[in-house]
């Protein structure tokens, strides 16, 4: 008989980049900056939508923002926000477009102060993951105290479409929490990790 492993209870089973996704990445600690990046930008996209949706996108955003140089997306002009809203291969939303580029100067701003954005967002969990005890969906969270508190912090420093909530599913994809249910393979796995 065939083993099968246990897995949190949002991952779609039918859909392998979906389950990819949740076995290899969501939840470990992420700590190189242009990851970072990556996953904020993603996350804001997301906003309103499913992550399925952007998953299944990502590769297009990849391309269409320069591998997630958050450098070069700084220097995106009007023509590079033009050619995106005509890319069918991402979500075509022109705030979240400027959003996206926004958010890149705000992210070196924070570099340049911090050293690292990694060293500046680790700091709102202590720098170590916070370690949850879901038993089931009905345990998850839309956001954290410290979610709010950064997402104050952000739209202070100027960044766009990074909500509570949408800052908690960042803090979930790049580990700095561990939302992963306790029955689900990847928990104690990802607890070593962090």
């Amino acid at each position: 008989m065939k083993n099968i492993l246990r897995r949190c209870p949002w991952p779609i089973a039918d859909d392998e980049l979906y389950v990819k996704y949740h076995d290899e990445e969501w939840g470990v600690p992420v700590y190189e900056d242009r990851k970072i990046f990556e996953f904020l930008i993603l996350e804001s996209f997301q906003a309103g939508l499913s992550w399925r949706t952007v998953l299944h996108k990502r590769e297009n955003f990849r391309h269409a923002f320069i591998g997630f140089d958050y450098r070069k997306v700084a220097r995106f002009t009007a023509a590079d926000q033009a050619r995106l809203i005509l890319d069918a291969g991402i979500i075509r939303n022109r705030a979240k477009i400027q959003a996206a580029i926004i958010n890149a100067q705000c992210f070196l701003q924070v570099q340049k102060e911090f050293g690292t954005f990694s060293k500046y967002m680790w700091s709102w969990v202590d720098g170590k993951p916070r370690i949850n005890k879901f038993k089931s969906s009905r345990d998850y969270v839309a956001t954290s105290d410290e979610a709010i508190a950064w997402a104050k912090d952000l739209k202070q420093r100027g960044f766009k479409f990074l909500g509570p909530t949408v800052v908690y599913a960042h803090m979930q994809a790049v580990g700095m929490v561990n939302d992963h249910t306790m029955d689900c393979f990847r928990y104690r796995q990802v607890n070593n990790c962090g």
